[in-house]
């Protein structure tokens, strides 16, 4: 591995981890050279193709790269970290695989990403819906934002300090 910093080919493995799923291992390296410290991620290559069977009946490839940007448009100048978004990615990739097949629809990639960013960020959590939903106007909005409202605060992650 070369360091991204100085390209030399000389760096030790400080620490490894992998996902649940085992389906990504993170090593945290050191360069022997400039000592500078650097993260990498290494994946399963699928030698099954799994094929995401959109709305309007199409088949095409899955592409993780997908799922990110999606989430990244919904957090657009939110206080949600890159890392973060990426773990949620992740875990969105996990339960995509576990089902097994070689075929999954848009549909359950979408539910599956509100779930985790209802947990992670309540305005990402909408604008994601927004999209996803196909809202026609304030109302959708307004119903989304009504719903999210009426869930138990605890599970919103918020302060209570403004209730009082």
């Amino acid at each position: 591995m070369r360091c991204p910093f100085c390209k030399e080919d000389n760096d030790k493995v400080i620490d490894s981890r992998s996902s649940e799923a085992g389906r990504v291992v993170r090593r945290r390296r050191e360069c022997l050279e400039c000592h500078r410290r650097f993260t990498t991620y290494e994946r399963i290559e699928e030698t099954v193709k799994l094929t995401v069977v959109k709305k309007d009946g199409s088949r095409v490839p899955y592409h993780r790269d997908h799922i990110i940007a999606g989430v990244q448009k919904a957090c657009y100048k939110r206080p949600v970290s890159m890392q973060s978004m990426i773990q949620l990615s992740e875990e969105v990739e996990e339960a995509i695989f576990r089902q097994q097949g070689q075929e999954v629809s848009s549909k359950f990639i979408g539910s599956c990403v509100m779930r985790q960013l209802e947990q992670l960020d309540k305005v990402a959590y909408v604008r994601f819906a927004s999209v996803y939903r196909e809202f026609q106007g304030v109302g959708d909005f307004l119903d989304e934002v009504n719903e999210v409202m009426q869930k138990p605060q605890e599970s919103q992650g918020q302060s209570r300090l403004f209730d009082e």
